[in-house]
């Protein structure tokens, strides 16, 4: 499969992923997976400003994402796929896209959510996804950056 990494980040593409995560997994495209980035002018110009030099860029919606996945149009490259949350990346699972493990790097703490450690904060809802998922067979890990230990996030929520 052409996707090396999964991970979930709020802030999609900044300097950890540019730099540290990118590097690290040697990815040769970045793919941004968000139905209101798509259609944002702005926040694809700042993407396309934040991605590392010589490597490509697809910035899809979940639809488009998992036709262009499944039909294998990326299968001779290794893909860093980024979701801004869970839900976003529960349901490209869900609709066929073939993850076995992803990570969770960074969600803010919002109203409704706390946290499980300093950079991560879940919902009721993004906890009873993550639940169902892993039940799945699906391992999902919270780690901010790659030196970090890659533990379960299951060890932070309970």
């Amino acid at each position: 499969m052409a996707i090396t990494h999964a991970r979930v980040d709020e802030r999609l593409i900044h300097g950890q992923v540019a730099t540290v995560w990118t590097n690290t997994l040697g990815a040769q495209r970045i793919m941004v997976v968000n139905d209101l980035a798509v259609k944002d002018q702005l926040q694809i110009g700042a993407l396309k400003m934040a991605k590392p030099a010589g490597v490509k860029l697809s910035i899809l919606s979940k639809k488009r994402a998992v036709e262009k996945i499944l039909a294998g149009n990326y299968d001779d490259e290794k893909v860093f796929l980024i979701t801004k949350d869970i839900p976003d990346m529960v349901e490209l699972i869900e609709n066929g896209v073939p993850l076995k493990h992803f990570n969770v790097g960074n969600i803010s703490l919002k109203p409704g959510s706390k946290a499980i450690k300093k950079s991560v904060s879940l919902t009721e809802e993004d906890i009873q996804l993550i639940e169902k998922t892993i039940e799945k067979g699906v391992e999902i890990t919270a780690q901010m950056i790659p030196s970090e230990p890659n533990d379960s996030i299951v060890s932070f929520i309970k």
